[in-house]
């Protein structure tokens, strides 16, 4: 049975993430583990899927991203 949300963009947070990672020099697996130290766990592969806009993600996911990114809420959502 499909999903409501199958096939279509699941967040649209995911393209700045991925700028913002390579832009830190980290692999998603780095990313992961660095989310580790804000307590937010989301594997290799979650990221993956967050990065594709594939799997949602939620406000304290977004916001560790941020502060292990360096990067502000605001870029994230493309609004710089």
């Amino acid at each position: 049975m499909a999903r409501i949300i199958d096939g279509i963009q699941c967040n649209i947070t995911g393209k700045r993430i991925k700028e913002a990672r390579q832009k830190a020099g980290l692999s998603q697996k780095g990313l992961s583990e660095k989310l580790e130290t804000e307590a937010v766990y989301v594997c290799r592969g979650s990221v993956s899927r967050i990065e594709n806009g594939e799997r949602t993600v939620s406000d304290i996911e977004v916001d560790a991203i941020s502060k292990v990114l360096d990067t502000s809420l605001n870029y994230l959502f493309g609004r710089d």
